[in-house]
């Protein structure tokens, strides 16, 4: 076929070979890396959803746990040391005569803010154990609280794990009144009294004096907390970055692609040699 003149017959050679670049030592850099990192993300992301679906089996069994524990005979409190999750919840007795009194303030229940009302039980162990007697509305106010009963008594109540400051609500404020306490541990409260502290608190099965009782909490790091969304959060990154390396791949393969065929039919100019002035000034 005739052509205009200076311009020539342009071929389709890529028909067939323009994906040979594929074979250089730079796309085969690519190509490994895209394979390994692919089924690598897959992988990660696999294991964050798996560890969010283990939380999530915690968090039921934990929830079981506390419900099915309120229908179980109480057992000795020596038995049900140290607090673990299979313990947490469960009901337990001990023993002792009450002695010092702490208020534990900014603490929701039913929706109301309110405090704790913390009463240790000297034991014959020599430790005392930190019960919560109930719960009371409104500010922490020592003139409020009734008194403990007298003499030597016998508790009953949930097991609970020391308390965590800044964790799962509990407050982590410092320069509270004297008598008050943020959190309920043994970390915390062995610096308000003169005694050893067992570690681990009970709260009553039902409020002393018409306080309010307090529910049992789930065990710690077994609930849907901020840590659990963030495998979550962790298994969606996984996935996403899994179609980013697979949409990067395919737009470097289609420019690659674009300008290997520009290059064939002669759209992409060569480099014009610079004209050298040769003439002496």
């Amino acid at each position: 076929m005739p052509t205009p003149a200076g311009r020539a017959c342009p071929t389709a050679p890529y028909r067939g070979g323009v994906y040979r670049f594929l074979l250089t030592p730079r796309w085969w850099g690519i190509n490994v890396f895209v394979l390994l990192s692919i089924p690598f993300c897959i992988f990660m992301g696999s294991w964050q959803l798996g560890r969010f679906e283990d939380r999530v089996q915690d968090h039921r069994t934990a929830t079981e746990q506390v419900s099915e524990a309120r229908h179980e005979a109480p057992r000795p409190l020596a038995e049900m040391l140290p607090v673990t999750k299979a313990t947490s919840g469960k009901l337990v007795t001990a023993r002792g005569t009450y002695g010092e009194q702490l208020l534990v303030p900014g603490r929701q229940l039913d929706g109301k803010q309110g405090f704790y009302v913390l009463t240790l039980l000297r034991t014959d162990s020599g430790e005392a154990l930190p019960v919560v007697r109930g719960w009371l509305p409104g500010a922490a106010d020592a003139a409020k609280v009734p008194a403990p009963p007298a003499g030597e008594v016998t508790v009953t109540g949930a097991l609970q794990a020391s308390e965590t400051p800044g964790d799962n609500g509990v407050s982590a404020q410092g320069g509270l009144p004297t008598g008050q306490t943020s959190a309920i541990s043994a970390a915390s409260l062995v610096n308000l009294v003169a005694y050893d502290v067992y570690d681990a608190w009970v709260t009553l099965s039902r409020g002393d004096a018409g306080m309010k009782a307090v529910p049992a909490a789930a065990p710690p790091d077994s609930g849907l907390d901020l840590k659990a969304f963030q495998n979550l959060g962790y298994t969606a990154e996984w996935f996403a970055f899994v179609g980013f390396v697979i949409f990067m791949w395919f737009r470097l393969l289609r420019r690659e692609v674009e300008f290997a065929r520009d290059t064939e039919l002669g759209l992409v100019p060569d480099e014009e040699p610079v004209a050298v002035d040769a003439a002496v000034k």
